[in-house]
């Protein structure tokens, strides 16, 4: 059987009062309607097809390749938008299950279940509803004896005896898709001059066709997200189900209410995450770390047995196994550091390598440099690596020791065991195993005592 999800994107959003179409809005890191199409693609055995209109071709160029696309132009209600995907899934597909792109919490089961009971259907239509006291100005679902569905009233037009109903239409739809393409065209037009798509359920029901509903069990999933108020509400909930997932897969979070975790990170077991700790993007952490407080990671990763205190690391920094650093250090763009590497409080790396074993104690910045295994690095050193039109790079030896507040002007080396004292500015490359002091620095030499 072959099933295919509309997402219907094409409102123009405007409680949101943003330039930025509603349904590009982020929620945890992704755009909301991200969320539905993960949903629909693990239930669909078709590609998704998303219903624009309003900055529609933002809304694509965000999507891309996940989703086929209709443009609904001009926009004239619901049922209006699913016809509009008649031309490309008439005679493609068996069944659809249409939704709403700013309902980003529906999950994959509920849509499964519609679906289940749609096959066993007789009738062409299965809808989502939800029994709560508070109607939200949802429609009201309305039975026949038998327990199928017999209409949907909106809230506007419904009597006192309608209105006391607590079953309401959340607008989801699994529909017999021969059923629908000839049934849309017989929406009648409302007052407000648009078709809706909860006249199928009429319709179904004029034409004998028995009209099933799933009652949802969890009400967060019906959330709809129209102002920025309801966006920071699903943004808890999101928040809440993806730290949950993670403490139920063996990672530890100190305060699971300040912490943010994005839907792409990966954590290893034994891990601890301290509060105030943002992992974003495709972060990675390896196990039997300790992330935080006070730390944001940003697509970068992590191996085993890490302490990272209060640190930024951002896109594309790696760290190998047990390396500790901070707090306050920052990991920008092509840092990397070996195992057992330490960095202390306000050390900043930037495309650099530091190998196995290097100490840089703090308030020193490494930028475009390679730094061999057992190096010390003293307090307040500096590459200085841009020479106001291009970069540098620096490169030190194995076990050398720079000493504190040392500038090494790029290009440089220095070479193994070699030596800088406090504060020598290194303008040339020094040997294996030589001392270097002063300004500009040069060789240490002893004088001879005499008696």
């Amino acid at each position: 059987m072959k099933i295919t999800s509309i997402i219907l994107a094409a409102g123009k959003g405007t409680r949101m009062r943003s330039s930025l179409p509603k349904v590009l809005h982020p929620l945890a890191g992704k755009p909301m309607i991200w969320y539905l199409l993960q949903s629909a693609r693990q239930v669909s055995t078709e590609v998704p097809v998303v219903v624009v209109g309003h900055e529609g071709k933002e809304v694509q160029n965000v999507v891309g390749d996940a989703a086929r696309f209709v443009l609904q132009e001009p926009q004239l209600g619901t049922g209006h938008a699913v016809q509009m995907t008649e031309s490309v899934l008439r005679d493609q597909t068996d069944l659809v299950l249409v939704c709403y792109a700013d309902m980003p919490l529906l999950s994959p089961n509920i849509f499964q279940t519609m679906i289940e009971v749609q096959t066993q259907n007789s009738g062409p239509l299965t809808i989502l509803t939800l029994v709560q006291e508070d109607s939200h100005g949802f429609g009201r679902i309305v039975r026949f004896p038998d327990g199928t569905v017999k209409a949907i009233v909106e809230e506007i037009a419904a009597i006192p005896e309608q209105l006391a109903i607590k079953e309401t239409n959340v607008g989801v739809y699994c529909i017999r898709a021969d059923w629908l393409w000839q049934a849309l065209p017989r929406i009648p037009l409302s007052v407000k001059g648009e078709y809706f798509l909860t006249d199928l359920v009429g319709i179904a029901a004029a034409d004998g066709g028995k009209v099933q509903a799933v009652v949802m069990q969890d009400a967060e999933e019906a959330i709809g997200i129209n102002t920025r108020v309801h966006l920071a509400e699903a943004e808890a909930i999101l928040r809440r189900r993806i730290n949950r997932q993670w403490m139920e897969a063996g990672v530890t979070l100190i305060n699971p209410e300040v912490t943010y975790i994005e839907p792409d990170v990966r954590i290893g077991r034994d891990t601890v995450i301290y509060p105030n700790t943002y992992l974003r993007g495709d972060t990675v952490i390896g196990e039997n770390c300790r992330i935080g407080p006070d730390a944001i990671l940003d697509g970068c990763r992590v191996g085993n047995g890490c302490r990272i205190l209060a640190s930024v690391l951002d896109r594309g920094s790696v760290l190998e196994d047990d390396v500790e650093m901070g707090p306050y250090c920052h990991l920008r763009k092509g840092a990397h550091l070996g195992s057992h590497v330490h960095l202390g409080n306000f050390g900043e790396v930037k495309n650099s390598y530091l190998a196995e074993g290097v100490k840089m104690g703090h308030f020193s910045y490494i930028g475009d440099a390679t730094i061999g295994h057992n190096v010390n690095i003293g307090a307040g050193t500096i590459t200085c690596n841009y020479d106001g039109e291009k970069k540098h790079k620096t490169e030190i030896g194995d076990d050398a020791f720079v000493g504190s507040d040392t500038l090494l002007v790029a290009p440089v080396k220095v070479g193994n065991r070699a030596r800088t004292g406090a504060g020598a500015v290194v303008t040339h490359d020094v040997p294996d195993g030589v001392t270097v002091v002063g300004v500009p620095a040069r060789p240490l030499v002893k004088k001879e005592r005499s008696d």
